[in-house]
């Protein structure tokens, strides 16, 4: 099992498929590599896709200390690129992921390729939050009823009704507590608005026409913070657009990265 380690000694885990340009897929907060289980093959056919634990998940290293923020997880993923021995690749963030790659693309320009921004935002206090509805059904006693929330979040009724699961992007059962309210303060505290117009490489901005998760309004807030990036709405995706609309989505990202 590999594992990449930090400056602050924490052994990062990652996993390495497919052959060609390589390309890292970053997900969302709360999560695991396996986020991208459901289209990981499409990126593995045509690059070495490269996914990885965040700190305080799966394998990875799960420090009771105040190190998770979104800067620092762009540090994590730099470290297992550099034990990769990969100098530069193409980045596609989603959700806490896009937050991630934001950060990677702003601060290290030498170290990205191309840049795909997914469902993300550029944070408080300029991006657009969930409204107070939806914090509250996520915010139930009931476990099972704050569940079925997140997974209407993710996912249109349809997907739910034919799909039985398992679903990965719902958030790493296994994190300990620390980790958890250290993966919400660090989505919570990220803010790049500043930072946006400094990136330079070639970005495609993409979300679902219907993500209340994270408000679809964010993504022309970035792609308009960003010189010349492009910007595509998917009709009828929420959140986890990327999986359910895949057909659309992975061919609409693959031919942007190949260009």
């Amino acid at each position: 099992m590999p594992f990449a380690l930090t400056d602050d000694d924490v052994d990062i885990h990652y996993e390495v498929q497919g052959d060609g340009p390589p390309l890292v897929l970053l997900g969302g907060q709360a999560n695991n590599h396996h986020w991208w289980d459901g289209v990981r093959p499409d990126f593995a056919a045509a690059f070495t896709a490269v996914v990885l634990d965040y700190r305080g998940t799966g394998d990875s290293g799960k420090p009771d200390t105040d190190s998770y923020s979104t800067r620092g997880f762009a540090d994590d993923v730099l470290r297992v690129l550099d034990h990769l021995g990969v100098d530069r690749a193409h980045v596609y963030g989603t959700s806490m992921g896009g937050r991630v790659a934001q950060w990677i693309a702003a601060d290290h320009p030498e170290r990205v390729d191309r840049l795909v921004l997914g469902c993300t935002s550029p944070g408080e206090p300029h991006g657009v939050e969930r409204s107070a509805d939806v914090r509250r059904s996520l915010a139930q006693v009931d476990r099972a009823a704050s569940r079925r929330a997140l997974l209407e979040l993710m996912y249109t009724p349809a997907w739910i009704a034919s799909h039985d699961g398992p679903f990965t992007t719902l958030g790493d059962p296994d994190m300990p507590p620390h980790a958890r309210r250290g993966h919400l303060l660090a989505s919570g505290r990220h803010n790049s608005w500043d930072a946006l117009p400094s990136i330079g490489a070639p970005t495609l901005v993409v979300h679902g026409t219907d993500d209340v998760f994270n408000p679809t309004a964010n993504a022309p807030l970035i792609a308009g913070r960003i010189p010349g990036a492009e910007l595509h709405l998917v009709p009828g995706g929420r959140h986890a657009y990327f999986e359910e609309f895949r057909e659309v989505a992975s061919p609409l990202v693959l031919e942007f990265l190949s260009r």
